[in-house]
C-alpha cells in the first residue's frame, strides 16, 4: 500500500490556501485539498434518514441502505452540468469548480469538451454495465465529477488500482494499461463513490446490478475494481468538509438522496467484511 504522498501546498494555489486560512471553519467548507475536518461539522443527515438500516450488518445492511438511498430525483445529463457548478464549488471562489483529479480550481463556466476545459467525469465508468449517459447511473451526481478534459481521457474505463506513471497533466495521479490511481487527497472520495453506486444499483430496475470485485480489466462487464484497494483508500482517507457537503447539497438541491459510506465511513467494513 502506497503512502498518502502529496503535500497541501502542492496542489493548493496561494489564494485558496489564504482564504482558507482565513475564513470561519463552520462558514467555510474545506476544499478536497485540504486536510480533514475536526470531527464536528456542519453536515450530516436528517435524524431518522438511515432508521432502517440501524443494527444491521453485512448483506442485510446492505440491503437496508438500497432501500433507503434508491428513493431519489433522476436528473438528465444536461441537467448534471448545473449540478457539478454547485456541488463541486471551490469554497475560495464560488465562480469556479475544484476539478476532481487535477486539483484545480476553474471556472464553473468553462465546460465543455476543449483542451484544458473541464467535462464530466463517471466515477464508476459507464462503460462497466454499459448504461452509457442515460438517466440513472449515466446521470448520477454522486459518482459525476468535474475533471480535465485530457485527465479524463486518460483515466477512460481504467479500474482503480496503484501504480503506474504518473498523470503529468495531474501530478500525483498514476495510471498504467488497466488501472488508475488518483491523487492521495481523493482516494478515500473516489473509494466511496464506488461503493454507493454498488448499494444504489441492485439490478432491480431497468438498471444493471453494479458490483465491485478485487480485478482489474473488468471491460464491459458492471464490475469495478479493485475492491481491496478501495476500502483502504476510504479507510486512510476519511470524509473532509468538501465532499460531506457535496452529500448535502445533492440531497438538499437534486436528487434527494445521500452517499451512506460519506455519512457513515465505518460501513464500508460492515458491507464489505
Amino acid at each position: 500500500m502506497r503512502a498518502l504522498r502529496a503535500p497541501l501546498a502542492a496542489t493548493l494555489g496561494t489564494a485558496t490556501l489564504l482564504a482558507l486560512a482565513q475564513a470561519p471553519v463552520a462558514a467555510m467548507p474545506l476544499s478536497p485539498d485540504s486536510p480533514h475536518s475536526p470531527a464536528a461539522s456542519p453536515y450530516a443527515a436528517p435524524d431518522d434518514y438511515y432508521n432502517d438500516a440501524e443494527g444491521k450488518t453485512g448483506p442485510e445492511l446492505k440491503t437496508a441502505l438500497h432501500g433507503i438511498i434508491k428513493e431519489s430525483e433522476t436528473l438528465s445529463y444536461d441537467q448534471v452540468w448545473d449540478a457539478l457548478k454547485a456541488t463541486d464549488q471551490d469554497p475560495a471562489d464560488s465562480s469556479k469548480v475544484v476539478l476532481l483529479y487535477s486539483g484545480r480550481s476553474q471556472s464553473a463556466d468553462d465546460n465543455g469538451g476543449g483542451a484544458d476545459q473541464w467535462n464530466r467525469e463517471h466515477v464508476w465508468a459507464k462503460s462497466h454495465g454499459d448504461f452509457g449517459t442515460s438517466p440513472g447511473p449515466g446521470t448520477d451526481v454522486h459518482h459525476l465529477r468535474p475533471t480535465d478534459v485530457s485527465v479524463n481521457s486518460q483515466r477512460g474505463n481504467k479500474d482503480f488500482d496503484e501504480g503506474g506513471e504518473e498523470v503529468g497533466e495531474a501530478p500525483g495521479n498514476f495510471t498504467d494499461d488497466d488501472s488508475f490511481e488518483p491523487r492521495d487527497e481523493v482516494k478515500g472520495d473516489v473509494a466511496r463513490m464506488v461503493l454507493y453506486m454498488a448499494v444504489r444499483y441492485e439490478g432491480d430496475d431497468s438498471h444493471p446490478d453494479l458490483e465491485p470485485n478485487d480485478k482489474v480489466d473488468n471491460g464491459s462487464a458492471p464490475n469495478l475494481g479493485r475492491l481491496s484497494v478501495l476500502k483502504q483508500w476510504s479507510e486512510q482517507d476519511p470524509p473532509d468538509d468538501f465532499e460531506k457537503r457535496r452529500n448535502d447539497v445533492i440531497y438538499d438541491q437534486f436528487q434527494h438522496n445521500r452517499n451512506p459510506f460519506v455519512d457513515h465511513p465505518e460501513w464500508v467494513g460492515e458491507v464489505w467484511s
